[in-house]
């Protein structure tokens, strides 16, 4: 029997059969594009991990509103960087409603069937005049090709589009998953991203999506970190329209389940390498947990540290920063059995210094990608978390963010 090779493939979110998108400057940013819209030939199985985070964006609830439980059905999703359309209290969700229902208006498509997003500054109305008059332009280019437009228009601070796909074949056809994510600041996702859509030509039901999603969103948005804040806007949609019978619980479900868990990790990973100022991909590996809550909760601490940050971008092999956010995050070891490691360099054993080669490990933490691991020896469960450096470019962006 022919092994199944899950492999990344070129392209993005229209990348799998069946979807379509664009992007276009509508007047929301005083620059460039701002306003996206994803389209699919037929009614998807959709679902949506939301932020925990109290202070929800309109968008957000109105998706969870459309998405009860957190699966449904859905065709069209509706972008818009620039501004977040949160805090604006009674005139937020109407303007997230106006949006929706001009987006079906327009593709001939129940209102109910449109899920929005929004990411900019919160506590700005919404300039939903702009909006609305920009979105017949991104829906009248709507395309296959679109979905570049598209990863562009979602960016706030990012510096580049964050595209994936990955393939599998299933049943005699090929299956595939593709993705965008927009991420630079304000990332410390709660149940999600800060925004992240996905799509699939594979037809699985809308419950079993939810599942699949959740998974894959606890192991990767859920283990990134830039600056300890998780935003108002986090939510991650993933719609699937493929044709034919749903894949099998036993068998080709979990093909979907490892792609869609390859696509949200090379995204999540791409969101970490591109935070706000960041010269370093910090890929923290916490193992020897006594359980793998422990372990996520390790991993997750140590990248978010900002003393670990800030070694990093100073190249200052400070691993007692390390032991010491792994001894407040809340993981239960004994700390005379932790080591730590940068890249493949053991710098402590038994919880305490080593002997090593400083200029070794300088040039360790000037490497594009540095990997910190600690082994709390208490345990078989690991995780790994990514975060990026801490730099004076971080301040200066955020210090002027609203002008």
């Amino acid at each position: 029997m022919e092994e199944t090779v899950i492999s990344l493939v070129g392209g993005g979110v229209t990348a799998p059969a069946g979807f379509a998108a664009g992007g276009v400057a509508a007047g929301i940013k005083r620059t460039g594009l701002d306003l996206a819209v994803l389209h699919a030939d037929r009614p998807c199985a959709a679902a949506g991990v939301f932020t925990r985070n109290r202070v929800k964006a309109a968008p957000v609830l109105l998706d969870m509103e459309r998405l009860p439980g957190g699966s449904g059905t859905a065709r069209t999703v509706v972008m818009n960087s620039g501004n977040a359309n949160a805090c604006n209290g009674p005139r937020g969700m109407a303007d997230a409603r106006s949006c929706a229902r001009e987006a079906g208006r327009l593709l001939g498509v129940p209102e109910e069937q449109v899920l929005v997003a929004s990411t900019g500054v919160i506590g700005m109305p919404l300039p939903l005049d702009n909006l609305l008059r920009g979105l017949g332009g991104a829906c009248a280019q709507l395309s296959r090709e679109g979905g570049a437009l598209a990863a562009r228009a979602i960016m706030t601070t990012d510096t580049r589009p964050k595209e994936r796909a990955a393939a599998f074949s299933a049943g005699g056809r090929l299956v595939t998953v593709g993705g965008m994510a927009k991420g630079s600041g304000m990332i410390h996702p709660d149940m999600a991203t800060m925004l992240c859509f996905l799509t699939t030509d594979a037809r699985v039901e809308a419950g079993d999506l939810r599942l699949l999603l959740s998974a894959a969103v606890e192991d990767t948005f859920n283990m990134i970190t830039v600056d300890g804040d998780t935003s108002t806007n986090d939510l991650v949609l993933c719609l699937a329209a493929g044709e034919g019978p749903p894949l099998s619980k036993s068998g080709d479900l979990d093909f979907l389940d490892v792609a869609l868990r390859l696509v949200c990790r090379e995204l999540a990973r791409d969101c970490a390498a591109d935070g706000e100022g960041a010269g370093h991909l910090i890929t923290v590996e916490a193992a020897g947990a006594a359980s793998l809550g422990d372990a996520r909760s390790c991993a997750r601490r140590v990248a978010a540290s900002s003393l670990v940050k800030t070694a990093v971008t100073g190249a200052d092999a400070n691993w007692g920063r390390v032991l010491c956010a792994a001894g407040y995050s809340g993981a239960v070891f004994d700390p005379d059995k932790a080591h730590v490691w940068l890249g493949d360099l053991l710098v402590a054993a038994g919880g305490a210094a080593l002997a090593f080669d400083e200029d070794l490990a300088r040039r360790i933490l000037r490497r594009p990608e540095v990997t910190i691991r600690v082994d709390l020896g208490a345990g078989p469960y690991s995780a790994t978390a990514w975060g990026c450096d801490l730099t004076e470019e971080y301040v200066r962006i955020n210090a002027s963010y609203r002008s």
